[in-house]
């Protein structure tokens, strides 16, 4: 069975063997090394899900656990489990999977007429609508029921068996990306107990998406290098596919382990994990951005950083023809990378006018970069078919003159980067707006917790390093090991971090009524 967006080379995945699954009953195939998201992008399947309210298409728009929309039902009978992020599932042999949200089919959904009353629907409405008369409210209710919630509760009685697991370690570092990395590595050489917890299946973060280089060589070999350092020490141990969903009183974290799937009938399906800490790092990284512009919400539209991460990591090409749409330099370089794939991009749209660095780094390849110009309508029901984009002012106003068309189907945004600050603020901590990077970032560090690296608001990977580095040697030695002297960190090759133009909401043309989304599957937009 052939994949016709699957690149001829490249990837990390093994292309000697290839795993059977099915979504909505239709069979198809992978690799080992793919996620359920990249074997249907590779497949060519761009319709995924269906929006909470409207029932609008949906398509992947992510690469990790920020996806709104691939939503999925895994598995059936006493093994289903509904709300399952297709880019967080590995593909296995005979996975099963369906869509949510839709009748009678994903493509011909009943519920999309709900589009047309959107003006009688607004944000809430359910809050306001329903109260009166108040005789009719059990009549409401079954109504509400059933169009409450997504996927299917499984009915019959969970024949897995989970396990918890008690731990206490002197450092915990939550995130696997470069930044955790260092930061695990520099207090595992001073003694101390540490517990690296990631998310995803394999260390690295970022550095599997990007083609930097770390002291000369690929920085995939600094990760394999580190993370073998790692688990050869005695009082080292590093849990993959593990979330770290609570930080609470007296560093007791709360982890999640997703141990196997449900091929593994021998092994726990999941580990919870109740750790105490004397330190924390935390260095979770960054979520790219979104732009919100009329009919952003179409299937084909993506983030620019996870395309990149489709191509690179898993050679599953996302379209053929792309925009990139940008108000920073960082989606130059997923253009780049994806141009180098094979993809065409037809052109890069800045709202910046004169983007200067990022501009001589792509155009000397070929391609074209229109500045001072946003998108302003997405043309396509299903699936982008082409762009309209016009000229803006820095404030974001339409300028004088008329826009253009451009045919394409696929479009990636970047707004910048959001520093992944969740689990500082549940402990209380502080946050501040980092002018730079138009985000808010943590303000302090904590009395046993500190961040470290991009969810620190330090993006360039050379200052994730260096801070990831400095943050465990002086979690270490707060511990009770080591000087806190943070160890010396390899030289780098990779693009610089830049400050995004501080301008997210695009402009209607005068007299369009489009929505521009904010909030994906739940259809907010900015105007609700």
């Amino acid at each position: 069975m052939t994949q016709p967006f699957r690149a001829a080379t490249g990837g990390v995945i093994d292309r000697t063997r290839s795993l059977g699954f099915t979504f909505d009953g239709t069979r198809f195939e992978g690799h080992p090394g793919d996620t359920l998201a990249s074997a249907l992008i590779a497949n060519g399947v761009r319709l995924v899900g269906r929006s909470f309210k409207y029932h609008r298409p949906r398509g992947i728009v992510a690469a990790g656990v920020e996806e709104p929309n691939a939503l999925v039902q895994l598995a059936v009978g006493a093994h289903t489990e509904p709300n399952t992020r297709a880019t967080q599932v590995p593909l296995v042999d005979g996975l099963v999977a369906a869509s949510q949200n839709r009748w009678p089919t994903l493509a011909h959904d009943v519920g999309a007429v709900a589009g047309l009353f959107a003006p009688l629907l607004p944000a809430g409405f359910y809050y306001k609508t329903f109260l009166k008369p108040e005789s009719w409210w059990m009549t409401y209710e079954r109504f509400i029921r059933k169009a409450a919630g997504l996927g299917r509760a499984p009915r019959l009685p969970d024949p897995d068996h989970y396990e918890h697991r008690h731990a206490h370690v002197d450092v915990l570092v939550v995130g696997g990306g470069p930044a955790g990395l260092a930061a695990a590595d520099a207090a595992a050489r001073t003694g101390a107990r540490v517990l690296l917890v990631d998310e995803n299946l394999e260390l690295g973060g970022r550095l599997r998406a990007e083609r930097a280089a770390i002291d000369g060589r690929p920085a995939l070999d600094w990760v394999a290098a580190t993370t073998a350092a790692l688990t050869a020490r005695p009082d080292v141990t590093v849990l993959t596919r593990a979330t770290a969903f609570g930080l609470y009183d007296q560093n007791l974290v709360g982890v999640v382990e997703h141990v196997a799937d449900h091929e593994a009938a021998h092994r726990p399906r999941q580990r919870l994990w109740l750790v105490r800490a004397r330190q924390v790092v935390l260095a979770a990284g960054a979520l790219e951005r979104p732009l919100a512009f009329a009919d952003n919400d179409r299937p084909g539209v993506m983030l620019a950083a996870s395309a990149q991460h489709y191509v690179n990591r898993h050679a599953a090409l996302p379209g053929r023809r792309a925009v990139v749409f940008t108000n920073n330099d960082g989606a130059y370089v997923a253009a780049r990378d994806l141009h180098r794939a094979g993809i065409e991009i037809a052109a890069v749209i800045d709202v910046r006018a004169r983007p200067d660095d990022a501009v001589s780094r792509v155009v000397d390849g070929g391609i074209a970069c229109l500045g001072g110009r946003a998108i302003v309508r997405v043309s396509g029901r299903r699936a982008v078919a082409g762009i309209e984009v016009m000229a803006i002012d820095e404030a974001g106003q339409p300028t004088r003159g008329s826009s253009a068309h451009i045919d394409c189907d696929l479009v990636l945004m970047s707004g910048g980067w959001s520093p992944t600050v969740h689990l500082h603020s549940q402990m209380r901590g502080r946050l501040v707006e980092d002018p730079k990077l138009g985000a808010f970032v943590p303000a302090e560090t904590l009395a046993a917790a500190r961040s470290a690296g991009a969810c620190a608001g330090r993006l360039a990977l050379a200052d994730a390093l260096a801070d990831g580095a400095a943050a465990g040697a002086q979690a270490a030695h707060q511990a009770g090991f080591g000087d806190g002297a943070a160890p010396a960190v390899p030289p780098v090759d990779a693009e610089g971090a830049a400050s995004p133009h501080k301008l997210w909401i695009m402009p209607l043309p005068r007299g369009r009524r489009a929505k521009r989304f904010v909030d994906f599957q739940n259809d907010v937009t900015v105007n609700d």
